[in-house]
């Protein structure tokens, strides 16, 4: 008994540790670049940021195949090796480099689809980052599997000031777009390049085929999957783009952009914890279902609010930031944010299923949500730009709802229902917030007085209720923070 109690208090003394350093590390990450992209995008235009967006499709799926699942299979594996790491290593830098050369000769065809000469260019140099990054991939896996996210932070700040900076001097001497093509290759060269003296590791020159048939087998599943997850979110930019303006599209890649960087940051900074703990857990369900609920409404308590607050301060928030020229994009934010909040609860059922070795699953789940996905984005298309943002509202609660008919064959307990009735109490208190944030708005005051006073009331107002509406994971927060004073 004792020695339980020693394993669950050193995973959660990891975990709080974890998550503190994976939250300075993503958060400082990307409030820099949240920094340098209002003080770029007011100096660029949404066109600018259009052409950037027509490439999104064909930069994210070729990063999936650069990466392979191969960070995944080396946390999930147990018994890892040298030969494991120097195998992914190899194959990492081979698959970069052939899909840079099929990008290069891609590049007339990509221009001639969106009849953007342009384009041509971009993709060549853009293509970089992939050869670029595939030098980080078993680096930071490293520090990954050893919860290092303290080195993670001083890396990612140092590559974003320097880049950010580069990005803020070109788009205030007349570089236009081509600031949004060497600010984002010159941070990923200087990650790579602190990582490498960071993490302390060399590879050996060794290739195992078993080693590689080993991971790929596990990862190859991740593969599949994030690919289908890439065509699909990025599908609606290759169909924006082909059919709308550049200006369009801009606005709609900002909007997604907007809104998305909270989400996916908490997600990250919960996932980058918990997927380690996870694995170790693998065997033990009642615990792993236990942890997965506490891990998913920690992070919704966050999340929700943030949220309600972002859709309902957009409009002064765009004013203020990004200038009266980016103003269309309020009503396409305000739909994302209530979409993009369900994101955590299935990227972390997805990878519960992952920690249960069960790969499989996890592919055939996105094979049926992607083939629901495509058919709502192949008719709202027709609809207009809003009509894209409420398709996908529809896509990310379908998204939960398609992982759980999985998860639960694995973990009885983990299903649709269980994942609302944790997360519905959230999710209306913040709306109440939300609520009384956005009746903030009809005041006649300045947008900077109303971001301030709206950011105040919503953090007191979202306090005040969730302690007087017993919210367990308020009174959790209370506690850690008692013990740790």
């Amino acid at each position: 008994m004792s020695t339980t109690n020693d394993m669950s208090n050193s995973i959660k003394h990891r975990a709080i540790r974890g998550i503190a350093w994976s939250a300075v590390e993503k958060f400082s990450r990307q409030g820099l670049m949240t920094f340098f992209t209002i003080v770029i995008a007011r100096q660029l235009t949404p066109a600018d940021y259009g052409l950037i967006a027509m490439l999104n499709i064909f930069l994210v799926v070729a990063q999936v195949f650069v990466d392979s699942g191969f960070v995944e299979a080396l946390i999930q594996k147990q018994n890892r090796t040298e030969v494991d790491f120097s195998t992914t290593f190899w194959f990492n830098i081979g698959i970069a480099l052939l899909i840079y050369v099929l990008l290069v000769l891609a590049s007339p065809l990509i221009a001639g689809f969106y009849q953007e000469p342009l384009l041509k260019d971009m993709v060549i140099w853009m293509g970089l980052i992939f050869i670029i990054n595939a030098f980080r991939t078993v680096q930071q896996a490293k520090l990954n599997i050893a919860m290092d996210f303290r080195r993670q932070a001083w890396i990612s700040i140092v590559a974003i000031s320097v880049s950010g900076g580069l990005g803020v001097w070109m788009a205030y001497h007349g570089f236009g777009v081509w600031t949004l093509v060497w600010q984002p290759l010159l941070q990923n060269f200087l990650n790579v390049i602190l990582l490498w003296f960071s993490a302390g590791w060399i590879p050996s020159i060794i290739f195992s085929r078993h080693s590689f048939k080993e991971l790929f087998g596990f990862g190859s599943k991740l593969l599949l999957s994030r690919i289908l997850h890439g065509v699909y979110t990025n599908g609606s930019f290759l169909l924006i783009g082909k059919f709308f303006s550049p200006a369009a599209t801009g606005l709609y890649s900002q909007s997604f952009l907007m809104t998305s960087f909270i989400p996916t940051s908490i997600n990250d900074v919960i996932a980058r914890v918990a997927y380690p703990i996870e694995c170790e857990l693998q065997n033990e369900d009642e615990e792993l279902q236990r942890r997965f609920y506490q891990m998913l409404r920690m992070t919704c308590f966050f999340l929700f609010p943030l949220m309600m607050g972002l859709a309902a301060l957009a409009e002064p928030l765009v004013r203020f930031f990004l200038t009266e020229k980016w103003i269309e994009a309020v009503p396409l934010m305000q739909i994302l944010c209530f979409a993009w909040i369900w994101w955590p609860a299935s990227n972390m059922s997805w990878q519960l299923l992952n920690a249960k070795h069960r790969g499989d699953y996890s592919l055939k789940a996105e094979v049926i949500k992607k083939s629901i996905a495509v058919l709502i984005l192949t008719i709202s298309i027709f609809f207009g730009i809003k009509a894209v943002c409420i398709g996908m509202l529809v896509y990310f609660i379908e998204d939960v709802y398609v992982m759980t008919l999985f998860t639960r064959q694995v973990l009885p307990k983990v299903t649709f229902l269980g994942e609302m009735r944790a997360l519905l109490p959230i999710f209306f208190r913040a709306t109440i917030m939300g609520g009384g944030v956005y009746l903030l708005t009809f005041l006649d005051v300045s947008d900077i007085v109303l971001l301030f006073i709206g950011t105040i009331v919503g953090v007191f107002l979202y306090t005040v209720i969730a302690l007087l509406t017993g919210s367990p994971e308020a009174h959790r927060l209370l506690l850690i923070l008692k013990i740790h004073k």
